[in-house]
């Protein structure tokens, strides 16, 4: 979103991802045993790090690179984390076992806990790492682990063998009782707290799954855990299963149905007419004229950079408080407004691909929050190293998460393209990975244009919307009501980069479809070129149709939920 406006998203197949294996125990090799792999979901096949246990939500699962099959793990390190991943599983004692897996990455290691282990540094294609144990006389489960080195870059393992008899014999088939006394301690507008009491097995309970509904949203190791992320004013069912070392699941724990507190506005509790404001391009109004004209409140300000360092600045190169930025934000709230910050974008240097760790680029959020107050972010992910950049994606996720849990009542924004039925490929995995770490993220954006010579605006802008409320459904577990809620549309006045035409009549129609399915923002790309120049072509401070001045502000500023 820079001179040439253009906010449009590459659909590749192929990217980073990032993700940690671990598996922890001590086993050797004394005499052979009928091989088998005694691990559970060792290609990651199965789309989820379950039963895996990841430290510092860097780990996920990605579709490239991969060694075999279609999946892989990856794991973002940090400078504080080397996004170990590990799985504890059932052994027999005295016995030999062979621990194999193949990784990507600098300086990778594979090992089990209190036992032998090994690394490579292979940054380029995947290597096979190879050691081996022998379990102590008494020893009945072992924990084999995966990790990267700190500040070393994303790692990716595949295939993790663990082979021997398993455990118990001929495999531990038997799983935990249920859980009992499943009760909610307590809950806010976006949360519940919820305890149960311990279940009991043959060889030992490694984890907790908790359910709402259908959809396991939560894995823990205790007997008590806090779903965040919920919507307010809205009923929630809650289940929770005990699992062992070898993957065995218990019977559903009792339900427990909870709702939450309400919010401020219904839903998520947010609703924002937020149109692109942007001081470094464009002939930038002045916001209070356009206020006074159009009745808008807020304003989404563009953009922030990284200014060298993981340092924040406007367009990476205006400094973050003192300048025409700050004093826009003065002039809009003098005048009772207040605006959301965009970060990234479809150029320059971007924090969250440049920031080093989830917790730096938290860092960097944290500083943009504490200058200005705010009350709301937005993450513009688009291109290929933001968006289509599963390991970036993770970082930024986590990085809102972090922000969110350090600043109560702060709404977090992505931002980023879609196809015309709905979020693409890396949509997808984006929505897949908020749900995967719990990010509790608020709006899930769509900027529904450049869709590639789409001439039905309208109809494919709701189109759009509604293969987004879907996936939402589907990830979450939400109903309708609820996805809308978590929804919000960006659009381009006048002439996008390909020529399409969202003239007001459009916009009002878009506008009016927002409200009456109470989706939670409505922006537009930019108030900068909110003036008319019937046949000015694609430029920075007109749309290029005949409309009146500020006509698509007022619009927007029409915009309830």
């Amino acid at each position: 979103m820079r001179d040439t406006l253009r906010r449009s998203r590459r659909r590749l197949l192929a990217l980073l991802g990032t993700a940690a294996l671990a598996m922890a125990g001590a086993i050797a090799l004394p005499g052979t045993a009928q091989a088998a792999n005694v691990l559970t979901n060792p290609g990651f096949e199965s789309g989820s790090l379950s039963p895996w246990s990841c430290t510092g939500n860097l780990s996920s699962v990605v579709s490239s690179p991969v060694h075999g099959g279609s999946k892989a793990l990856a794991g973002a390190v940090s400078s504080s984390d080397t996004a170990q991943c590990s799985q504890t599983v059932a052994v027999q004692p005295n016995t030999a076992y062979s621990l194999s897996g193949w990784v990507r990455g600098s300086y990778v290691y594979l090992g089990v806990n209190g036992g032998s282990s090994t690394w490579t540094s292979s940054p380029s294609a995947y290597t096979q790492l190879t050691t081996s144990f022998t379990t102590g006389a008494s020893q009945t489960s072992a924990t084999i682990y995966v990790h990267g080195w700190y500040a070393q870059g994303t790692y990716y393992a595949d295939d993790i063998s663990l082979d021997g008899p398993g455990g118990g014999g001929g495999g531990d088939t038997q799983a935990p009782t249920a859980p009992t006394g499943l009760t909610s301690t307590g809950k806010t507008s976006s949360s519940v707290s919820l305890s149960w009491g311990a279940s009991s097995d043959n060889v030992g309970v490694t984890a907790y799954d908790i359910y709402s509904g259908a959809n396991q949203v939560l894995s823990v190791s205790g007997t008590s855990a806090t779903v965040s992320g919920l919507s307010s004013s809205t009923a929630y069912t809650f289940t929770v299963k005990a699992r062992d070392a070898a993957g065995n699941s218990s019977a559903a724990s009792n339900s427990v149905s909870v709702t939450t507190d309400a919010g401020t506005g219904g839903g998520t509790g947010f609703k924002q007419a937020a149109p692109y404001l942007y001081e470094g391009w464009g002939d930038p109004p002045n916001p209070a004229t356009v206020m006074a004209a159009t009745g808008v409140k807020w304003f989404t300000m563009a953009f922030v950079l990284d200014s060298g360092g993981c340092n924040p600045a406007w367009d990476g190169s205006r400094a973050l408080t003192g300048g025409v930025d700050q004093t826009a934000i003065n002039q809009i709230r003098a005048a009772g407004g207040d605006i959301v910050p965009s970060f990234g974008g479809w150029q320059g240097s971007k924090l969250g691909a440049n920031c080093s760790s989830a917790s730096a680029l938290a860092g960097a959020l944290q500083k943009v929050i504490s200058a200005y107050g705010l009350k709301a972010i937005d993450m513009d992910i688009e291109n290929t190293d933001e968006f289509e950049n599963e390991a970036v994606q993770a970082k930024i996720l986590t990085a809102l998460k972090t922000v969110k849990a350090n600043n109560p009542g702060l709404k977090t924004i992505v931002t980023f393209g879609t196809s015309t039925t709905g979020p693409t490929y890396y949509g997808n995995r984006l929505i897949e990975q908020a749900q995967s770490l719990n990010a509790g993220i608020d709006v899930f954006t769509i900027m529904p244009f450049d869709f590639g010579g789409g001439s039905d605006m309208y109809g494919n802008t709701v189109a759009a919307a509604e293969g987004l409320k879907t996936k939402l459904k589907s990830t979450f577990g939400w109903d309708d009501a609820t996805a809308y809620s978590h929804i919000g549309i960006s659009g381009m006045n006048g002439l996008s980069d390909q020529q399409e035409n969202t003239t007001p009549a459009i916009w009002t129609q878009i506008r009016d479809w927002s409200n009456s399915h109470h989706i939670a923002r409505l922006a537009y790309w930019a108030v900068n070129r909110d003036r008319p120049c019937a046949g000015g072509g694609v430029v920075s401070n007109c749309s290029g149709i005949n409309q009146s001045t500020w006509q698509f502000t007022s619009i927007t500023a029409g915009f309830t939920g």
